[in-house]
């Protein structure tokens, strides 16, 4: 069996083209898919070429965000059936390393992640007409939502994730800063777990927008108002409980510093080369400065809140094209002013 795919060959030069299916083993399952996200890793692939260190050195089918219909299952598969809609989990843990024996498999040291670049040969991803995936990568999500929303499955994990990683938010008061497609899903799930105030700040309005429509409180354009912050939030050594910083830009997470109070916690959620942080601050407010990273369970937790539309992400797909006009997406999904979740759809 033969499917269509989008691979991308080097910096700009994506191509749809025919490739294998494969054959369905045992525990496997065909899934025609319905629907892919782009991420900003597939918007760093194609315009630079990579990430960091992380190159694209060879042909490598792109996508991770991706949802479909079932269209076969191996013999041994019991979960899934032909005809069910599910979202893709694009994480394939090895199962057997010292962290996936503790239970920390989204720091698998052999992770076959779709998409990514990082490992030689690349593994390929999700953005093509049919996919054969390990049944514990499916997810079921009825039939009460559309495949674009089930594909939002993989960064709404990514929120969750964050939000575990920062203990219990109820009643507490938060401040997000970046409110794209990563921090306006996380927004979500961060009114889901019970907080009392949100505050999203960003340098742009399309993200503002979603961020109100995902529940935040109050939005903060940065680049119209750039005092405000601290204006507002620094009295008496800061107001917010938790911070999840979204951005990856070093001197937005320098500005957290003044306004998360004493013993609050502050999340990293965005990706960095490096940034100063101011230590006598982090030392004497004793504030806690914590990482994440991708997500395991959290993505089965992301599908139910879609599936039970806890949480809507509709706000957040702004545009969608057909895979053969996957080129054109890239050059929309660069524009920040105007778009958030820019999706594919495939027949």
């Amino acid at each position: 069996m033969e499917t269509r795919a989008c691979v991308l060959y080097a910096q700009e030069d994506v191509r749809v083209e025919t490739r294998e299916v494969g054959e369905v083993g045992p525990q496997q399952v065909l899934i025609r898919i319905g629907a892919g996200g782009i991420c900003g890793s597939d918007i760093h692939y194609y315009w630079d070429g990579g990430i960091g260190t992380i190159r694209v050195t060879e042909p490598i089918v792109m996508g991770h965000e991706v949802a479909g219909t079932v269209e076969a299952v191996g013999e041994l598969v019991r979960r899934v059936r032909p005809g069910d809609r599910v979202a893709v989990s694009p994480s394939r843990p090895c199962g057997k390393c010292k962290f996936c024996l503790a239970g920390e498999q989204q720091h698998c040291l052999e992770m076959q992640f779709f998409g990514s670049a990082m490992r030689k040969p690349h593994t390929h991803g999700g953005f093509r007409d049919r996919l054969v995936a390990e049944e514990y990568q499916c997810e079921l999500m009825g039939n009460d939502v559309s495949l674009g929303e089930a594909a939002c499955t993989e960064p709404l994990a990514v929120g969750v994730h964050a939000v575990n990683q920062a203990g219990s938010l109820l009643g507490k008061r938060v401040l997000v800063t970046g409110a794209g497609p990563i921090g306006a899903l996380l927004i979500g799930a961060v009114r889901v777990a019970g907080a009392q105030e949100i505050v999203a700040m960003d340098i742009s309005e399309a993200p503002l927008k979603a961020a109100l429509a995902m529940g935040a409180h109050q939005v903060i354009n940065a680049a119209n108002e750039p005092d405000r912050l601290m204006a507002d939030y620094s009295a008496d050594k800061g107001y917010f409980d938790v911070v999840f910083e979204c951005t990856g830009v070093g001197s937005v997470l320098k500005q957290a510093f003044p306004v998360i109070r004493p013993r609050g916690t502050i999340v990293q959620v965005g990706v960095t080369g490096s940034a100063d942080i101011p230590i006598n601050a982090l030392v004497g407010k004793e504030i806690r400065l914590v990482g994440t990273h991708r997500f395991h369970a959290e993505y089965g937790v992301a599908a139910r809140l879609i599936r039970e539309k806890r949480i809507d992400v509709k706000p957040v797909i702004t545009t969608t094209l057909p895979m053969e006009r996957i080129a054109e997406a890239f050059g929309i999904a660069r524009d920040r002013s105007s778009q958030m979740k820019v999706q594919l759809k495939f027949d």
